[in-house]
């Protein structure tokens, strides 16, 4: 596949943010005081990996393997409520939830974005696959946060 100047530079922005959620999410697995919130945050972590490996490849002009079977076990295990339902999150985990929420959100609209600007299919499948999977990542922590008795 060959990349426009515009596809170069878009696949490099989500590249940054991909590096930037790594981060973040690491940071936040230490940091989380609950054990369950520090599980979705290595959990999340793990994809925002394979997003990154994504990217690569399309930078390289490899459209990979996006894998579908697997983002819809991924919406499966984090459609239901957490085993402490009620528990009264801490404020340290209330903040790390909402700025992880808000990256989600605008994570997924960057992805959103950039599908349109892409002219090879492969590569759009392959950008709305990890948009959906980013949109699964914000569902994951409303939930977690609605569990919790707090609204984002």
């Amino acid at each position: 596949m060959k990349l426009t100047q515009k596809e170069t530079t878009l696949l490099k922005d989500l590249k940054a943010s991909e590096e930037l959620c790594i981060e973040k999410y690491g940071t936040y697995a230490e940091r989380a005081e609950d054990p369950e919130l520090k599980t979705l945050f290595e959990t999340i972590r793990s994809h925002e990996l394979k997003h990154l490996e994504t990217i690569e490849s399309l930078m390289q002009g490899t459209v990979p393997m996006t894998g579908g079977g697997n983002q819809q076990q991924n919406q499966q295990s984090g459609s239901s409520c957490c085993g402490e339902c009620g528990k009264t999150m801490s404020k340290n985990d209330e903040y790390l939830c909402r700025d992880a929420l808000d990256t989600e959100k605008h994570v997924s609209s960057v992805y959103d974005t950039c599908i349109f600007e892409f002219n090879d299919a492969g590569a759009r499948d392959a950008l709305n696959h990890i948009q959906k999977e980013e949109q699964q990542h914000g569902k994951q922590l409303y939930d977690y946060m609605s569990c919790h008795g707090m609204t984002a």
